[in-house]
């Protein structure tokens, strides 16, 4: 499809929270669709002008008119019409849909829309079916939209269901830049964006696979060190029935939070070499509004003889992958950064902080007479089982603004590229 028929087309938008929000910014800027039709399922303020004065405006990323045109520019927010349920933002039409909170009740084809973004958070389930009671994914579709983007992790309500094995035929988790091409527009109805942490993740380990090679790493282990998200409480609250979670309810103002991922488990699904690394991820929310940090440590087989595994080789692999990058959606940076350096930073799904990376060298002791499955005749031919392995820790920071830079710029990019070949 060319740029023009593109234009012409109308993008839905499921959700005008944090996520939803930043969408219609992004597109907005953007000037792809031609139309941007909201759906948030329900009245807002006390009338449509209280939403145009949410739309303006964000406590993270200023004016949106400076967003869009710098700090001299004047706001952009044109005609409320309450009566068509229209705001003019910028020249782009944003239509409102304040009725219908289950996605099969929406309506899409009332108003030609056949790509929708789902950024909710609460359809999560690719195997649902359109008419399930809470509703689904597939609502979008029985509602008119041709295909569907969720701008998070899939979730499937059995919670022990392998992401692989359960995965329906028509859905796919791509990560922009990674594997990107595993979308095939002729079977693929619903695609998942992963996460924000998931594209930052995959962006750190993939210049390391494809260097080293999966063999080569040993095991790999990381923490994100994540800003706040709506789902927080500001005070304490009381935890609701059947919770286990009690921490949730804490205040993020005040604590350091730990919490979980569930970003090792889409690794898998965007880079399968994953498949052969020991790997463990865990999460810390903390008091700020946006922009967070990956730790990664990876455990490397050092090399007996040649080329040994350095801080300025690991350096070295990242300098080189985010050069070769074309869609700069890897960066490489020697500056000493904080988190606010790369809050609405465009493009970035990882800023390696190469200032801050460090490796350590030791020996592992491994008794051979431990090792399961290994052939006895192997042990009985050496005079001594116990073999010393040289392994190079190096531990990697990796930045990544967890809204608008980097994972709205990324989830824009999926939009389009999926928006072109429909």
């Amino acid at each position: 499809m060319g740029s023009e028929a593109v234009s012409a087309m109308k993008l839905g938008i499921n959700g005008l929270g944090r996520i939803g929000k930043l969408t219609v910014w992004h597109h907005v800027a953007r000037r792809t669709f031609d139309e941007l039709v909201v759906s948030i399922g329900r009245q807002a303020g006390t009338s449509l002008s209280d939403v145009a004065h949410y739309l303006e405006r964000d406590s993270s990323y200023g004016a949106l008119h400076a967003f869009l045109h710098g700090h001299n520019a004047k706001p952009v927010i044109g005609e409320v019409n309450e009566e068509e349920g229209t705001i003019d933002v910028d020249g782009v039409c944003v239509r409102l849909l304040r009725k219908a909170r289950n996605p099969a009740e929406i309506g899409w084809h009332r108003h030609g829309v056949r790509l929708v973004v789902d950024t909710t958070g609460k359809f999560l389930d690719p195997s649902l079916p359109a008419d399930h009671p809470g509703g689904s994914l597939r609502g979008h579709l029985d509602a008119g939209a041709d295909k569907v983007i969720v701008s998070a992790p899939f979730k499937f309500k059995d919670t022990n269901a392998d992401l692989k094995g359960a995965m329906p035929e028509d859905a796919v988790t791509t990560v922009m830049g990674i594997n990107t091409n595993d979308y095939d527009p002729r079977r693929h109805r619903i695609i998942s964006n992963a996460s924000c942490t998931t594209s930052c993740l995959a962006h750190m380990m993939k210049p390391l696979i494809d260097f080293y090679g999966p063999k080569k790493i040993l095991s790999a282990s990381m923490a994100t060190v994540h800003a706040a998200t709506g789902s927080q409480a500001v005070l304490d609250r009381l935890p609701g029935a059947g919770k286990k979670d009690l921490r949730k309810n804490r205040s993020i103002m005040n604590n350091i939070i730990l919490t979980s991922t569930g970003a090792a488990k889409a690794l898998r699904l965007v880079i399968p070499e994953m498949e052969q690394i020991g790997f463990i991820a865990e999460s810390v929310r903390v008091p700020t509004a946006t922009g967070s940090l990956i730790i990664l440590v990876v455990d490397l087989q050092e090399e007996i003889a040649g080329n040994r595994i350095r801080r300025d080789s690991i350096n070295s692999v990242y300098r080189q992958a985010a050069a070769a990058d074309p869609n700069g959606y890897l960066h490489y940076s020697e500056k000493q950064n904080v988190s606010g350096d790369i809050v609405g930073l465009p493009q970035a799904a990882a800023v390696i902080e190469g200032y801050e990376t460090h490796t350590r060298t030791a020996e592992v002791t491994i008794d051979l007479e431990n090792v399961p499955n290994l052939d006895n005749t192997v042990t009985a031919a050496l005079s001594n089982p116990v073999i010393r392995i040289p392994v190079t820790q190096a531990v990697i920071y990796g930045w990544y603004d967890n809204e608008l830079g980097s994972y709205v710029h990324l989830l824009g990019d999926r939009t389009v590229s999926i928006a072109e070949e429909m």
